[in-house]
């Protein structure tokens, strides 16, 4: 049976496309998919044609987004990073046929992996397979999240995820998957104490069911409530460190207005709209803050011998070993079928349909 692959052929249009299978090269393997995750404030961006990459194409070497559009935007044939199969043919000693294993290729049916070039994380028994959507690439996102606070704390020389948060005080901005999990990172890595910031009611009760403290961001002043809480000396208040998870300028702004002085923002979040609202003459200037980008291509300077994305995934794996079952309960709000894909990203951009962890069940293997 030819692979089906889910497409953006334009803005505001998804359909699968049937690919025929390549042979399985010497050393590859071939994974049906069990499970897909949707990372919606990616995924969507392609979809509402607001992706920066869709409209301006990107200079690797320099490092610059060019403003002359790519020639090919439309249509987009990899989407998605958050996948789960069952190894079905092998060629390679390296994963044996049986073997449930995470990777990013994308929502289908099924890929011809090599493991020279493809990653793959085997997942270990006992572990629910669909929480493998997380071990590849969206666990990493958050782990390095942390990785990045303790490299401000410490350099080069960390030794553990905790070396960042352990005994401090820690503020989430943004109750989406990636701000949950660090928060989760943040908890299980010894963070004295942990504050979730969000507008959404629905996303604030499902930290709330992980047994994390979440805010309304939406009303009165967050900023001044951290303020506030956490008192380090006279006129030193605020969150030691802040996770900013949320694609918005005012998510930032918030996070700049909840930290000490001298403090850091990690921000991993993806703002496509610009940031427009951030108030560099603040809060940013008086407080002497920083702001460090924990963006997935680039672990801290100096530290890819030790902590590379798989070190990362082992991480998320000890994470999801000790949470998974909350995990499941409560992140994973909705289990739609893969074919399902087009209308359920389709109701979610349009706002008609919220969700916080959407997983499409492939069935394969």
């Amino acid at each position: 049976m030819p692979t089906r692959v889910l497409y953006v052929t334009g803005p505001g249009r998804l359909e699968f496309v049937e690919e025929a299978d390549p042979p399985i090269p010497e050393g590859g393997f071939r994974v049906e998919t069990l499970y897909s995750g949707l990372s919606a404030g990616t995924e969507l961006t392609f979809l509402k044609g607001t992706n920066p990459a869709l409209t301006s194409g990107w200079d690797p070497v320099l490092g610059l987004f060019t403003g002359a559009p790519p020639e090919a935007a439309y249509p987009v044939r990899k989407l998605g990073y958050m996948q789960v199969g069952r190894v079905v043919e092998t060629r390679t000693r390296a994963v044996a046929e049986g073997r449930v294993v995470a990777m990013a290729y994308g929502h289908r049916t099924g890929h011809t992996a090599d493991p020279r070039v493809d990653r793959f994380v085997p997942l270990p028994d006992g572990l629910d397979p669909l929480l493998g959507v997380y071990a590849c690439h969206m666990g990493p996102i958050c782990a390095n999240g942390l990785l990045h606070a303790a490299a401000d704390v410490c350099g080069p020389d960390v030794r553990s995820l905790g070396d960042g948060v352990a005994g401090r005080t820690v503020a989430v901005v943004g109750a989406g998957v990636v701000g949950v999990l660090t928060a989760l990172f943040a908890v299980e890595h010894g963070a004295a104490d942990v504050v979730v910031l969000d507008p959404t009611p629905s996303r604030r009760a499902v930290c709330a069911a992980l047994g994390l403290e979440a805010l309304d961001s939406g009303t009165g002043d967050p900023g001044r409530v951290l303020k506030e809480r956490w008192r380090h000396a006279a006129n030193d208040h605020g969150a030691d460190v802040v996770f900013q998870c949320r694609g918005r300028a005012s998510a930032l702004a918030l996070a700049l207005r909840s930290l000490r002085p001298q403090g850091t923002v990690v921000d991993l979040a993806f703002y496509t709209d610009g940031a427009d609202e951030v108030r560099l003459g603040e809060e940013f200037h008086h407080n002497g803050l920083a702001v460090r980008c924990a963006q997935i291509g680039r672990v801290p300077r100096g530290m890819a011998h030790l902590w590379d994305r798989e070190r990362l995934s082992v991480e998320t794996v000890a994470l999801l070993r000790a949470r998974g079952a909350d995990i499941r309960r409560h992140l994973v709000t909705d289990v739609e079928p893969l074919e399902r894909a087009p209308e359920v990203m389709a109701d979610i951009a349009a706002r008609r349909r919220h969700v916080v962890q959407a997983v499409f069940a492939a069935g394969g293997g």
